[in-house]
C-alpha cells in the first residue's frame, strides 16, 4: 500500500515574516489557526496540498517537512529507526487537531507522519 502526502510545513524564526514573504510571493491567502500563534495555513485549492507557514520552536527554529498519512505512527517510527533514520518528535496528540510525529531520514531531511482522525 502506498501512503500519500497530506501536508507540508515551512517554519522559521519569524513566522509572521515568512507568512508575508510567501503570501506575497505566491499570492497565497494564509489564515491563522486558532490556539496557535504564528502558524498560518494555506488551502488545498491554492497550493495543491494544504500546508502551513509559521514560527518554529526553540528546538527546531527553521525546518521544512512533508507529512505522510500512515495508519500507525509508532509502527512507522520503528521502521524509520530500523532503516537508519531518527525520531525527532514521537507520536504526539494535539486534541481535536492532529496526531503527528517527525523523523529525519539518513540524509537529515525532516519528514512528518500523521494518523487519520
Amino acid at each position: 500500500m502506498a501512503y500519500r502526502l497530506v501536508h507540508w510545513e515551512m517554519m522559521g524564526a519569524d513566522g509572521a515574516g515568512l507568512k508575508t514573504f510567501y503570501g506575497d510571493l505566491f499570492d497565497w491567502s494564509l489564515e491563522g489557526v486558532p490556539g496557535f500563534s504564528d502558524y498560518y495555513m494555506t488551502s488545498e485549492d491554492e497550493t495543491g496540498i494544504a500546508g502551513a507557514i509559521g514560527q518554529g520552536n526553540e528546538h527546531m527554529p527553521n525546518y521544512q517537512a512533508l507529512y505522510v498519512e500512515v495508519p500507525d505512527i509508532d509502527a512507522h517510527l520503528a521502521k524509520v529507526e530500523a532503516a537508519g533514520g531518527k525520531t525527532v518528535v514521537p507520536r504526539t496528540v494535539i486534541p481535536d487537531t492532529v496526531i503527528f510525529g517527525l523523523f529525519t531520514d539518513p540524509a537529515g531531511n525532516m519528514v512528518g507522519l500523521v494518523e487519520p482522525d
